[in-house]
């Protein structure tokens, strides 16, 4: 009978750890209103952190944001991964997005970011969503969307006033065109919006939207900070790119997408 007993505390004892390591995971993906009940005192030293912590997920969505609490920047600064900052009204203060150095994944779908929306230097991120903001003109906003988040793999811009898709009435070659104009900016781009992009579109880009020389040397070799400061004073004078407003595509093109 004695065995009987032991065999059924070792399986609530099993049932108690596996009922731990569920709330351990459900937290990992968590929303603002537990955190702000973390005890600051259970925090590791960086010392103690393992690789685990280095790929954490936290979801911030329909918190009513419009800047991020110190606590979470402190907590999470080193460790996360993904961030969801989805529904909030962030706009232009985003430079607390520095703070978190090994993010590659980011979702600010919903918000306020608007043509003059500047993101902080963030070399290591590769996915953004920038669903359903303000962003009603191309450009500087994707020059400086480049310049800070030059490694950029998978970036959306559906629902923006300045992405024309099905979702806001624009028409296949407005589309084409702003599709075009982004893929012409980012190297590294492999996914836009809702489909992959091909060789195709990479050389139908460059050949729609050449970039002066010294833009191309930056994307693959180092200029001096100096000479970049002054081109893109110049640059942004005399050299703004207008897209093309007509509905029809001209004889010649061949769109591939």
């Amino acid at each position: 009978m004695q065995v009987g007993v032991d065999s059924m505390l070792e399986i609530s004892h099993d049932l108690d750890r596996v009922e731990d390591a569920e709330e351990v995971e459900e937290f990992a993906m968590t929303s603002l209103a537990k955190l702000v009940f973390v005890d600051t005192h259970s925090r590791r030293s960086p010392g103690d952190q393992t690789e685990a912590d280095h790929n954490q997920a936290l979801s911030l969505a329909f918190e009513n944001l419009f800047h991020m609490p110190f606590d979470i920047i402190e907590t999470y600064g080193s460790t996360l991964s993904t961030l969801d900052i989805s529904h909030n009204k962030f706009s232009r203060n985003l430079q607390f997005l520095a703070e978190f150095d090994n993010m590659t994944s980011l979702n600010l779908d919903h918000n306020e970011i608007d043509p003059f929306t500047i993101f902080p230097p963030m070399p290591k991120l590769q996915l953004l969503w920038l669903n359903h903001n303000k962003i009603d003109d191309l450009y500087p906003f994707i020059k400086n969307l480049y310049t800070s988040l030059p490694n950029l793999r998978y970036l959306c811009l559906m629902g923006n006033p300045a992405a024309p898709s099905y979702l806001n009435g624009g028409s296949f070659y407005e589309y084409l065109q702003s599709r075009l104009f982004v893929i012409s900016w980012f190297p590294h781009l492999v996914h836009l919006d809702d489909r992959a992009v091909t060789p195709e579109q990479r050389l139908e880009a460059k050949r729609l939207f050449r970039r002066p020389l010294l833009d191309q040397i930056a994307g693959t070799a180092q200029v001096p900070e100096c000479i970049k400061h002054l081109h893109n004073k110049v640059s942004n004078i005399f050299s703004k790119p207008t897209l093309p407003v007509t509905s029809k595509v001209p004889k010649g093109s061949n769109f591939v997408i």
